[in-house]
């Protein structure tokens, strides 16, 4: 399936290039035979990442985020996870008064931030440099809204997170001829 076909199925169920993205900017990073060889396959993947070329953090799809796990370097770690995943959601400013604390050799984390009026914090659990999946887990529940939640594709030690209605999901499966994406657990 040609990857100007594949892009078009995306976007009806959701996952639309961001604005001012291109195919010759996804034909940077992988030639168009790797994207045709299995449909949805690699532009699933490549929805979820930035454009690898100046200048820097242009997403290729707001919907979609690639999630490597293993991204604690340090403070502000918690802070930019949690933004990227406002960003999928659509609300940016969801989560507001962000900070966090890592301290890797002291194994101490949390994270804080307002939602709804609510200040939270949350203790964080410091495995070296793996991000508490169980504390991405309540960033997502907060931003859950509607019909729309957070869907997840598994690359082993990554993952990508796609922002969708259950029913687009659905088909997105079909459309692949497997299960790729399932709801995040939570």
């Amino acid at each position: 399936m040609r990857l100007e076909d594949q892009l078009d199925r995306l976007a009806e169920l959701g996952l639309p290039l961001a604005a001012g993205r291109t195919v010759d900017e996804l034909l940077y990073s992988w030639p168009r035979e790797e994207y045709e060889l299995k449909p949805f396959d690699l532009v699933l993947f490549a929805l979820g990442c930035a454009v690898e070329d100046e200048p820097w953090e242009r997403w290729f799809c707001n919907q979609a985020w690639h999630f490597d796990a293993e991204c604690v370097r340090g403070q502000g770690s918690y802070v930019a996870i949690a933004r990227q995943l406002c960003r999928i959601s659509g609300l940016p400013d969801a989560l507001s008064g962000l900070r966090d604390h890592v301290d890797l050799g002291a194994e101490e984390a949390w994270i804080e931030y307002t939602a709804d009026g609510r200040r939270v914090n949350w203790p964080v659990e410091v495995r070296d440099d793996w991000a508490d999946l169980m504390v991405v887990g309540y960033l997502i529940d907060e931003l859950e809204h509607g019909d729309r939640r957070f869907h997840v594709r598994h690359n082993g030690q990554a993952m990508t997170l796609f922002f969708l209605d259950d029913d687009a999901a659905g088909q997105l499966n079909t459309l692949a001829g497997e299960q790729v994406i399932s709801p995040f657990p939570g």
